[in-house]
């Protein structure tokens, strides 16, 4: 699906890219940058980049907010309640899987969307459940937050692993400077901090819409839920950008040093 000549990613393709740019190209250090000649030392996205980011969120907005809401109303005077949002809420997942399958780069997102669905599907068998269909997407990323904090406790985060599996770069090649960056403690501090930062942050956006779907009506629900994860997404994004800045600097003096 195109929007003014653009490429469009669902929310969850968005998050597997935004990690891939996290880390892509890496260096011998930490990560390449593109840095603006103008402004020495800060990253910058060209204004074409910006301009797809944002049709991304708007279109993600529209087409998982807003188009659901409508259906939901129309529905209402012909099904029930239950039925409406069930049927009105399709058109974001097949929006999700179709972007997933054109993209091919969230695999493990789309086996994600898929059990939230087949959740709501159990809820409907067993007498119907609004509010289960409404938080389905934070299940999702609730699972995932957790994920990412449970990797912790594996020898490497899950962070570093998106970071090879989503280079653009030779996987091999990644790999290598990946296992030889390993080797300093502060590469391995950065890594897990930023699997931290991901997971509280996919947890908070669970808790947060988990707690609106009592609070709020049904299309209220629907029309903010998008604009939700995508602030949380955003305040996620802009801090790895920094830090990611900050911790290049010092791992190429730690490198330099040695």
């Amino acid at each position: 699906m195109a929007f003014n000549g653009t490429t469009r990613t669902s929310p969850w393709t968005t998050v597997a890219m935004q990690i891939e740019n996290t880390f892509d190209k890496p260096t011998v250090g930490l990560y390449n940058w593109n840095i603006n000649p103008r402004i020495k030392g800060v990253s910058t996205l060209s204004i074409t980049s910006k301009r797809k980011v944002i049709q991304t969120v708007i279109v993600s907005i529209f087409i998982n907010g807003l188009v659901p809401v409508l259906i939901y109303n129309l529905l209402l005077d012909h099904f029930s309640s239950f039925v409406s949002l069930l049927i009105a809420t399709l058109v974001p997942l097949l929006d999700n899987l179709y972007q997933i399958i054109k993209h091919r780069k969230a695999d493990a997102f789309g086996l994600f969307i898929l059990t939230g669905f087949v959740l709501s599907l159990f809820a409907f068998l067993l007498g119907g459940s609004e509010k289960l269909i409404l938080m389905r997407e934070s299940l999702v990323t609730g699972i995932l937050g957790l994920i990412f904090i449970g990797s912790l406790f594996s020898s490497k985060p899950l962070i570093y692993h998106f970071a090879i599996r989503f280079s653009s770069t030779n996987e091999s090649e990644q790999k290598g400077k990946f296992a030889t960056n390993w080797e300093f403690p502060y590469f391995r501090f950065v890594i897990r901090l930023m699997t931290v930062v991901w997971g509280i942050s996919l947890l908070a956006e669970a808790v947060i819409k988990t707690i609106l779907v009592y609070e709020l009506s049904i299309s209220a629900f629907l029309a903010i839920s998008q604009i939700i994860f995508y602030s949380v997404l955003g305040v996620t994004i802009l801090w790895t950008v920094i830090y990611r800045r900050y911790a290049k600097t010092r791992l190429d003096l730690i490198m330099n040093v040695k």
